[in-house]
């Protein structure tokens, strides 16, 4: 978007394929320096729920994914990996605040202990041959029945994961379907929710566990987020360097939760996105500019390579070869991906300002 610090030729998915989350961006607030604390899913589902990954995440995903040893036992499977105080819902527990959780740490049942009896059955985990509008409507019957029972959580977490693509494989979506499904899937979630009678005292965070999407022109770590809901700012950018511990610490703020690790304890809440008053304007979902029911047809080399893959399992793929098979596909089977690129920050103390270069 021109609005914001981008660079429109590593845009794959533009607003024809994602035309909601695109409004959502015009309409409450562009983040355009929003950064993810991780770098895989394996440790990104840690980060996003727990502001912290310890050391058998840290230290074993490098093997897993490197094909060394190890297999995918995160997302809560292995308690070895959780957390010393536990997810973002033990918090809300023992600080006596409600939730409830739509496929994420749930794979037909809950990953976790501390998930049941808080979760949707009917919504489904990770499952790349069932469509997120699919799941969006299992989330509209149950939060109808919750508000009208005014038994609604104060905390509600959606996993919401077809952009994730099944690259080129043949039979399955497109890249251009997965993702417009995702996007109509997320239009019609925070409509639904803006036409609710809790809309004002609500605030939707969206963003992904991980960057493993390919190029940026900034850093590898750079990443969409989302924001929406009565109080938050209208046709706003927000050029503030965010990350995902800063996006926990604004929902921990609003709950009244104290922080869950050293890092979201020092990072930037998200306070400049929210207005003085609410705007009960509701949002209007955009329909898919694209077919969902587009299927890979054409037989060529990603489409070999991306039948090797298992897509059943988050990230049992090579990243940086799926990141090109996906690119090629959108872009054409003879396009170069870019090689990521990584940034260096320093941020300034109060009162310090650069230095002038003598040489100047």
């Amino acid at each position: 978007m021109k609005e914001g610090n981008g660079d429109p030729a590593l845009c794959l998915f533009p607003e024809k394929v994602t035309p909601n989350q695109h409004a959502l961006a015009k309409e409450f607030v562009l983040l355009d320096n929003f950064y993810v604390d991780a770098e895989v899913s394996a440790d990104g589902h840690n980060w996003s729920s727990a502001a912290y990954a310890n050391d058998y995440v840290e230290k074993n995903w490098v093997t897993s994914y490197g094909g060394r040893g190890g297999t995918y036992d995160y997302e809560g499977q292995k308690e070895i990996a959780h957390p010393r105080d536990g997810f973002i819902w033990d918090h809300c527990q023992r600080a006596g605040i409600s939730f409830r959780s739509y496929g994420w740490f749930v794979d037909g049942k809950p990953n976790i202990k501390v998930l049941d009896g808080h979760y949707c059955p009917e919504f489904k985990g990770f499952n790349l041959g069932y469509m997120d509008t699919d799941r969006e409507e299992a989330w509209e019957k149950d939060f109808d029945a919750l508000v009208a029972n005014k038994t609604l959580p104060r905390l509600n977490t959606l996993r919401l994961g077809n952009d994730h693509t099944s690259g080129a494989k043949i039979g399955l979506p497109t890249p251009d379907a997965a993702v417009a499904d995702n996007d109509l899937a997320v239009g019609k979630f925070v409509e639904h929710l803006s036409k609710s009678p809790i809309w004002n005292e609500s605030v939707v965070f969206i963003l992904e566990d991980d960057a493993q999407n390919g190029p940026d022109h900034v850093d590898a770590h750079r990443s969409i987020a989302f924001m929406a809901g009565g109080f938050v700012k209208r046709g706003y950018v927000d050029h503030t360097m965010y990350s995902t511990s800063g996006m926990l610490r604004t929902i921990e703020l609003i709950l009244g939760l104290k922080p869950m690790s050293q890092y979201d304890a020092a990072a930037t809440p998200m306070w400049r996105c929210f207005a003085k008053k609410a705007d009960a304007t509701p949002f209007n979902v955009r329909e898919a500019g694209v077919d969902l029911n587009q299927k890979n047809v054409a037989v060529n080399i990603n489409s070999k390579r991306s039948s090797l893959f298992n897509l059943t399992r988050p990230d049992d793929i090579d990243d940086r070869i799926f990141s090109e098979i996906v690119w090629q596909t959108v872009r054409g089977a003879k396009s170069i991906m870019p090689a990521p690129r990584r940034g260096a920050f320093v941020r300034l103390g109060k009162g310090e300002e650069e230095e002038e270069d003598d040489d100047d």
